[in-house]
């Protein structure tokens, strides 16, 4: 996966695990703050859109699709100021039109930061793409 160029590569993102039943990524705080140097809940919506969406990329191209993005909700539990937080993306829904993740943000303390949902829908890919992304 080229990352090159993409929001994940500015916001720090790496991804560590990447199927469609299980994705894992690292996000650093500093540098994805809000005025106040709390972890800004826009940042972690894009860590859980990220996820979800690799992992319904990834469950889409087995049907010769593309995933794109159609409902995300969050729910911001506690503050982080420092560190890094990881985000793990389990599949609620797979299915051959749209896709449901949970996605569980936490911090180096383990303690949850924010879950939440993201859904996809699965779409023909565009002629001269790749389902994937690659």
């Amino acid at each position: 996966m080229n990352l090159e160029g993409t929001l994940l590569q500015t916001m720090g993102i790496v991804v560590s695990e990447a199927s469609p039943e299980r994705v894992v990524a690292t996000m650093p705080v500093k540098g994805n703050t809000q005025p106040y140097g709390l972890l800004h809940g826009g940042a972690s919506c894009v860590l859980a859109e990220s996820l979800g969406s690799i992992g319904s990329a990834l469950h889409a191209s087995a049907y010769g699709k593309v995933a794109v993005g159609v409902d995300i909700n969050a729910t911001h539990h506690r503050a982080v100021r420092d560190g890094v937080v990881t985000g793990v993306a389990t599949p609620v829904y797979l299915g051959r039109t749209t896709t449901s993740y949970e996605v569980v943000i936490t911090d180096d303390r383990d303690k949850r930061v924010c879950t939440a949902r993201i859904t996809c829908q699965l779409i023909q890919a565009p002629p001269g793409s790749s389902p994937t992304g690659s």
